[in-house]
């Protein structure tokens, strides 16, 4: 999935966190709730703006800043 079409990293939006685009819903805040455990659909629903894409794209986004930070520590 290319998470680039859904998320966002522009300093004047909540400080640079990456946020879903046209929001100002962090990805954090995506992952707060899941890991309280909330799941996807009471996210969706409780964030009329997200889309179940737009969880998925957190969800690349992180696995893809998993596999840089390895890399880096790797290396």
């Amino acid at each position: 999935m290319d998470y680039l079409q859904h998320i966002s990293i522009d300093p004047q939006i909540r400080r640079g966190k990456p946020c879903i685009k046209g929001t100002r819903i962090a990805v954090a805040d995506v992952f707060d709730y899941l890991a309280g455990g909330s799941s996807k659909e009471e996210l969706l629903e409780d964030f009329p703006d997200l889309t179940e894409a737009d969880v998925m794209a957190c969800l690349a986004f992180a696995a893809d800043r998993e596999r840089r930070y390895a890399v880096a520590m790797a290396g």
